[in-house]
């Protein structure tokens, strides 16, 4: 296969403004991020929500697109370079299967709520996904594989920018809800890594406790993260009519890259210098990934989503917490 050099030039060109916008927006981010003690997704959020104008223009709309997708997906993909498989297979399989049946209660609660809420099917499940995997990230992965609408990307937006700021509400909160059980730092680990949205929310509040209940909620947390390639293929079977008009749909190349990085990772072929690289970029992938949903959406179209979904995702967060907690109690752990 020839490669069409001046064709390729030619498309890099008109992506680079676009990218390298969305790229300095999310490095503001994370300098503010570091000066401030807030979480770099929400700052990439924000920023993007500013920075709205850009999608009207020519020279940047290119590129913020190609970042909105391509950038975002392979930032999913090289989530599975967090994750081995002997993390996986040293876990308690009574809390695995507490998390496991977490995580499809809190979707078939949320697609519930949504109902109730007078909010459509797809919006509980984005909402569900978000809270009870892995927040932003999850949230982003399942809009990947829903059927396209008008509202799609508000949605998305709405989402990862409500889960990510009750996630650190949480990072404060839960530690202080173990203390007040007087859970020992193993069960404090647990019940942190298998309820708070996002990884690092996850980590700040694990070692917040002690190092042995960051390192348990770390392990936990990214057990999680694992579940969201079979939780993204069964949404992508599950809607394939309506993506693809009936046909068996493709494999999203990104949740192939996702289980190739954990493979990696898990047989230990590559460098720890470069893992921890991968990690790093997968890191300013979905930051710029975010920045760039930021950009394409406007406040006053995020305005017209509703106080129901807050409402929602605020009914599932609890919804989890509690479920976790009750699971603990009956395995004699609290």
């Amino acid at each position: 296969m020839q490669i069409n050099i001046p064709r390729l030039k030619l498309t890099a060109s008109g992506l680079f403004p676009g990218v390298l916008v969305c790229l300095t927006i999310a490095t503001a981010a994370q300098f503010l991020s570091d000066h401030y003690g807030a979480p770099q997704m929400l700052f990439a959020l924000l920023l993007g929500l500013a920075f709205h104008f850009l999608s009207e223009d020519t020279k940047c709309i290119p590129g913020v697109d190609f970042s909105s997708s391509i950038v975002l997906k392979t930032g999913i993909a090289l989530l599975g370079f967090r994750i081995t498989f002997n993390d996986i297979g040293q876990l308690d399989p009574r809390v695995v299967v507490l998390i496991g049946m977490g995580i499809l209660a809190t979707i078939v609660a949320g697609v519930g709520l949504s109902y109730l809420l007078g909010r459509r099917m797809r919006f509980g499940i984005l909402t569900g996904v978000a809270v009870s995997i892995c927040g932003a990230s999850a949230a982003l992965a399942i809009s990947a594989v829903l059927p396209p609408s008008a509202t799609k990307e508000r949605d998305t937006l709405f989402t990862v920018i409500t889960v990510t700021t009750f996630s650190t509400i949480a990072m404060v909160v839960y530690p202080i809800i173990a203390t007040a059980l007087s859970m020992s730092d193993e069960v404090a680990g647990i019940f942190l890594g298998a309820t708070i949205h996002d990884v690092a929310q996850v980590v700040g509040a694990g070692y917040s406790v002690s190092a042995t209940s960051g390192d348990v909620a770390t392990v936990f947390k990214l057990f999680r993260v694992a579940l969201l390639v079979p939780v993204v293929l069964i949404f992508m079977l599950l809607f394939k009519s309506e993506n693809t008009g009936g046909a068996l749909p493709a494999f999203p190349v990104f949740v192939i890259g996702f289980c190739a990085s954990v493979l990696l990772n898990s047989l230990n072929v590559l460098p720890d210098a470069i893992t921890d690289q991968l990690v790093v970029l997968s890191r300013w992938c979905l930051v710029t990934g975010i920045v760039a949903l930021g950009v394409k959406t406007s406040l006053k179209m995020l305005g017209t989503i509703g106080y129901t979904a807050l409402a929602l995702i605020l009914a599932e967060t609890v919804f989890i917490a509690v479920w976790v907690l009750a699971g603990l109690k009956l395995f004699g752990m609290l």
